[in-house]
């Protein structure tokens, strides 16, 4: 618009410039060109006479429309207000005619409307890129804030573990100072009333001999006694291991303190199912009692401990190839529910507490392997959420439906 400006009126120099205050986004603030069609936005490249024509336009001033010096201007207007001019100094031969200032005006206006076009270009561009800035620092804030939760959560999860970790401490060291205490005391007693009963037995001579051979079978079972139990209290005594947290390590993990004369296999189906607080340490505790009954009562060299995820249930049991079998144990259990009989005899009714506690039931039927499959039934989701106590022993799980599983190594 500048050069034909320039070419309708051959002009010597022409300028297109905005007031000072007025579109203060557009770009560029003025455009010169000289006679030969050469544009400039450098104000040193200008001669004096336009220089001053530049800053009377920026000032705003108004000044007559055509002179005799040759200058003509015309005012650039937007939405009827002055915004800035276009002036030219002509070399024509007449002034210019009406027509004339027509057709300046009409490059004038629309030179106002591309240069408000630009501020408006301009104002979206750096809205684009404040926009752009703050998308880019918020996703950095939330790429960061999700690493914050992360390791929040890490560290939630750790200090759950150490928690448990502890409570799991207390309960084995407790049960190994029992075992210390107690048990093993009555079985080493019961071991020296054996052997002072066989030499009672020799004295009687030869009426004793049959009298002395099961004695020594009972010596010979209250050493083996004797030396489990070591065994045991030995490996409670061990550090235990960090990374217990679920269920299904739990329940190995408890098995695992059985297998130096029990072999114990475990078999999870399903998708592991986090419990709300030690809900899954008294399941540990649970089998690890009928585990503690198979190998003590039922004379049995394998069990299975199968765990089943349902969406709406949960399902763990414990099978045997023993001698046991599952109406006396149910009738045993009956007789604790209704008798006042002390912490050694109530391991059953103790059992059925803990699952009971969670909304589940216990049950005792026919192994496929022979003995007792104690199984637990417990619904999903747990609406309950007991304190309990963690769980001490931790062990290598199983599975009972079919004759035909082999233990794994």
């Amino acid at each position: 618009m500048v050069r034909a400006a320039a070419a309708h009126l051959n002009a010597e120099w022409t300028v297109l410039a905005l007031s000072d205050g007025h579109l203060r986004g557009a770009r560029p603030r003025f455009l010169a060109s000289d006679a030969h069609g050469d544009i400039t936005v450098d104000e040193d490249d200008l001669p004096t006479p336009v220089k001053l024509e530049l800053e009377s336009i920026r000032a705003g001033h108004t000044r007559p429309v055509i002179e005799k010096n040759g200058w003509i201007r015309v005012p650039m207007t937007l939405e009827g207000r002055t915004v800035g001019s276009l002036v030219a100094q002509h070399r024509l031969q007449v002034d210019p005619e009406p027509g004339d200032l027509s057709v300046l005006r009409i490059l004038a206006n629309q030179a106002a409307v591309s240069l408000h076009t630009s501020e408006q270009y301009q104002a979206g561009l750096a809205l684009h890129r404040r926009a752009q800035h703050l998308y880019d620092e918020a996703t950095a804030q939330a790429r960061n804030l999700a690493d914050r939760t992360a390791e929040l959560r890490q560290v939630e999860e750790r200090l759950l573990l150490a928690h448990q970790r502890e409570l799991i401490d207390g309960e084995r060291h407790r049960i190994a100072r029992e075992l210390h205490d107690s048990v093993t005391q009555y079985v080493l007693s019961a071991g020296m009333a054996v052997e002072i009963a066989r030499g009672e037995a020799e004295a009687l001579g030869r009426p004793g001999s049959s009298i002395l051979a099961r004695l020594a079978t009972a010596k010979k079972l209250s050493q083996d006694a004797v030396e489990q139990l070591r065994r045991a209290i030995y490996a409670l005594h061990q550090p235990h291991r960090d990374t217990v947290s679920t269920l299904p390590e739990l329940l190995h993990e408890v098995a695992h303190q059985h297998k130096p004369h029990l072999q114990v296999q475990l078999r999870v189906e399903g998708d592991v199912i986090r419990l709300p607080n030690d809900a899954d340490h008294e399941i540990a505790r649970t089998v690890g009692e009928a585990l503690f009954n198979v190998a003590t009562h039922a004379q049995a060299t394998r069990a299975i401990v199968r765990l089943r995820y349902r969406p709406d249930q949960m399902t763990v049991s414990v099978a045997d190839d023993g001698e046991g079998d599952p109406t006396d144990l149910s009738r045993k259990l009956r007789l604790e529910r209704a008798t006042m009989v002390d912490g050694r005899h109530r391991g059953l009714v103790n059992m059925e507490s803990r699952i009971a506690d969670l909304g589940g039931s216990l049950a005792f039927r026919r192994a496929r392997l022979g003995g007792v499959r104690v199984e637990m039934r417990i619904p999903l989701p747990l609406t309950l959420t007991p304190p309990g106590l963690v769980t001490e022993l931790v062990g290598d799980p199983v599975d009972e439906h079919r004759d035909t599983d082999q233990l794994e190594a």
